[in-house]
């Protein structure tokens, strides 16, 4: 191992051990209804789902009406937290509730308005669309915004953000099909990838570097457009995707990228790992995060994007990946 990436494998160690803190706007008491959900309605028994093992699910509502379109997720290293960002600019911190290590409820929960340079809460639907978030590894929130194409850093436990400089290619990216999914890889460096920018069976991603951004080519297939990416505690990334429409139905996959293949002018690829579609339990899954039980299990969330719409859910759902 090269001595800089022995620095960037002890810095991440210490990021890890950071509990994750989201930027402290005025928060107020979020009364959540919690009601658990099976994976399969029609078998009960089932919990295999590709190469996820279910650990649980809960449809979420409350009566608080600025909760919903909750489109990224960050995870604290031990499970014991969950912060999600929601698309009107709000975001969440919930506490869950584990028993037999499955999920079984959320024991607290909190809501907050994302803030500007200036410390104005994001009202403009322009400029409040997040849509996914990396932890740094300063424990800093980086949310990417859609719509005003941007990347902001909240660090630890201050309310105003840092610009982090884009790519400069994202200006060319539609309104709405900017960087859907972001993750911060196990050397340091930030992989983003688009929802809807590019050409035939492939999007545009990039990858951070101490000078800017390097392109990167992510292949697609079908209807599936990602919309969330999460760093396995081995380096792989989980991308989630989801498909929407009259070709092909509605529908959500995993797909495992390697971490070895997450270079610089790459195209990349990988197997799918799961897939969520007819007979499963789903909506409109867009965000994602992984963590590491005490025993080594690696799990993974998945949180489903309302869209403030009385016609759809927003489903928390806990998984296990299978051991290889």
């Amino acid at each position: 191992m090269r001595p800089v990436r022995k620095w960037l494998t002890a810095l991440l160690a210490v990021a890890c051990l950071l509990a994750l803190t989201v930027p402290p706007s005025a928060a107020d008491s979020l009364d959540l209804t919690v009601k658990p959900i099976p994976l399969f309605r029609d078998d009960l028994s089932r919990t295999e789902l590709g190469r996820l093992i279910w650990r649980g699910g809960l449809d979420l509502t409350s009566s608080d009406r600025r909760f919903g379109g909750l489109s990224a997720l960050a995870i604290r290293p031990d499970g014991k937290e969950i912060t999600a960002f929601s698309d009107h600019g709000f975001w969440v911190v919930m506490t869950p509730d584990y028993r037999d290590g499955k999920l079984v409820g959320i024991s607290k929960a909190e809501l907050g308005v994302l803030a500007d340079e200036r410390g104005h809460p994001l009202e403009r639907s322009s400029q409040r669309d997040a849509e996914s978030v990396a932890v740094g590894v300063d424990g800093a929130m980086i949310v990417a915004f859609e719509r005003n194409h941007r990347l902001w850093a909240y660090p630890p436990g201050q309310v105003l953000p840092s610009v982090i400089p884009p790519p400069d290619e994202i200006g060319d990216a539609p309104s709405n099909g900017g960087i859907e999914a972001l993750t911060l890889l196990q050397n340091g460096k930030l992989f983003a990838v688009t929802e809807d920018f590019g050409r035939g069976d492939s999007v545009v991603g990039w990858i951070s570097d101490r000078k800017g951004w390097d392109v990167v080519t992510v292949r697609t297939s079908g209807t599936f457009k990602p919309t969330g990416a999460a760093t396995l505690s081995g380096g792989d990334v989980l991308l989630l995707e989801r498909r929407f429409g009259l070709r092909g139905g509605i529908g959500s996959r995993i797909r495992r990228l390697s971490q070895d293949s997450i270079r610089a002018g790459a195209v990349i690829d990988g197997p799918e790992i799961a897939r969520l579609d007819a007979g499963a339990t789903f909506d409109n899954m867009e965000g994602i995060g992984t963590w590491v039980t005490e025993d080594g299990r690696q799990m993974v969330y998945l949180v489903s994007d309302d869209n403030y719409s009385a016609l759809q859910r927003t489903y928390l759902m806990l998984f296990e990946m299978a051991a290889d």
